[in-house]
């Protein structure tokens, strides 16, 4: 094992990682610009109103994307698991 090939498999895990929180981030950033809009026109300033919105948009967003993000997952584990021998080489 070479250590370029040790850097490919940290770069592909990161990667995966990245992938992997995207959806949670995204829909999370996406509320939270929402609710500050929201907050701003209404001059509310009430630091627990953004938190609801923000648990419950990443909850769904999670189980809307947990079959893709299981199946990423289990697919990326598979590869790396099954080409050990290779990696052993």
């Amino acid at each position: 094992m070479t250590i370029e090939f040790v850097i490919e498999i940290v770069q592909r895990s990161i990667e995966g990682v990245v992938l992997l929180v995207a959806p949670a981030l995204l829909v999370s950033l996406l509320v939270g610009v929402i609710v500050s809009l929201f907050q701003a026109v209404t001059q509310i300033n009430e630091a627990t109103v953004t938190f609801l919105p923000k648990v419950l948009a990443v909850a769904l967003a999670l189980f809307l994307s947990l079959p893709w993000m299981l199946s990423f997952f289990l697919d990326f584990t598979k590869n790396l698991l099954g080409n050990i021998p290779t990696y052993l080489r």
